[in-house]
This record gives C-alpha cells, structure tokens and sequence, in this order.
C-alpha cells in the first residue's frame, strides 16, 4: 500500500516536470527552434490540426524559423494562427515557405522573462508539494485506521520527502538551465 502512494507520487511529479518543461519551452529566448510552434493549431478544413501536421517546421538559422506549408491554401490560416498565438511573432510568406523571424531580445526584456520563468517554476514547485502533501495525508490515513505502524508511516513520509527533493531539484535545474539560455546573447 505504502509502496502503491510513492509511486502515485513519483507519476504525478514526474507529470508536474514535464508540464513545467512544456511551459518553459513556451517562453521564447531569442534563438529560433521548432518546438516554439508546438503549442498552434491551424483550422485545416473545419478541424484544428497541429501546426507540425499542416506544414513541416525547421530552422535554417538561429534567428529564424520556416514552415513548408504542404497544402498551398493553407498559408493564410498557418499566418493567421501564428499571429492569434501569444507568441509576438511576424511571419512572412513567400510561395509556400513561410519565414518568422525572431527579433533579439533586450536586456530588459531578458531580465522580464527570467522572471517569468522564476514564476513558472515555483508554480511547478507548488504543484510537487501539493502531490507531496496528499501522499501524506493518505499515509497518516492509513496510520489512523491502523493499517501501517508509526514507524512505518515515518519511514514513508521520510521517502516521500525525498522523492520531492528530487523532483524540487530538477526543477530548480530547469530553472537555471532557462535562464542561462535566456541571458546569453
């Protein structure tokens, strides 16, 4: 049983990271990669699609990305779409290829979005204790109806603190590894 509330734990933490990770992926650094677009969908005849099923999505250089839109009427939309997301990106399109360039970044607008990911990770950290916090309550509930002793229960909490180190820690990594990527020019 003890074992069934760790591993409940371990799932939800490693889901909250990934989140977290998906989050931190949004926040633009100034250097173009594909997964930037991850999040738009593109009305494809009546359906909302995923950018990367409308059009493939690469890199030529480090200020910018292109789409190579597959359907040639579809280039409004992707345009459209690019430019409803939160994004602040201009596209441009020339015949099938649409070109985004990525302005650089001010240094105020760098030290606005290490804040930015300051604020996500700590949402990232709270949801963790919060996990850690019902993983708890469900081992002192187990401890109440005399199903495990207090040694036992002690023992889990411990583990469970533990596995929220780890978790705290690899978010704290995130953290930095963002903001790192964020402060170089």
């Amino acid at each position: 049983m003890i074992n069934e509330i760790k591993q409940d734990a371990k799932t939800r933490m490693g889901k909250s990271i990934e989140a977290l990770k998906g989050q931190l992926n949004k926040i633009r650094t100034g250097r173009a990669h594909a997964s930037l677009l991850d999040n738009i969908t593109v009305e494809y005849y009546g359906v909302d699609s995923p950018l990367s099923q409308v059009g493939s999505v690469s890199t030529p250089d480090a200020r910018t990305i292109a789409i190579s839109v597959f359907d040639k009427t579809m280039i409004g939309a992707v345009e459209k779409a690019i430019l409803k997301s939160d994004l602040g990106l201009n596209p441009s399109s020339q015949g099938t290829l649409i070109r985004i360039p990525l302005p650089p970044l001010t240094e105020e607008r760098r030290r606005d979005l290490v804040k930015v990911v300051g604020g996500e990770i700590e949402g990232g950290k709270v949801a963790i204790r919060n996990i850690r916090r019902d993983a708890n309550s469900d081992i002192k509930s187990l401890n109440k109806e005399k199903e495990i002793s207090d040694d036992e229960s002690r023992q889990a909490e411990d583990e469970i603190q533990k596995i929220t180190n780890d978790y705290i820690k690899q978010a704290d990594d995130l953290a930095a590894a963002k903001e790192k990527e964020l402060m170089e020019i």
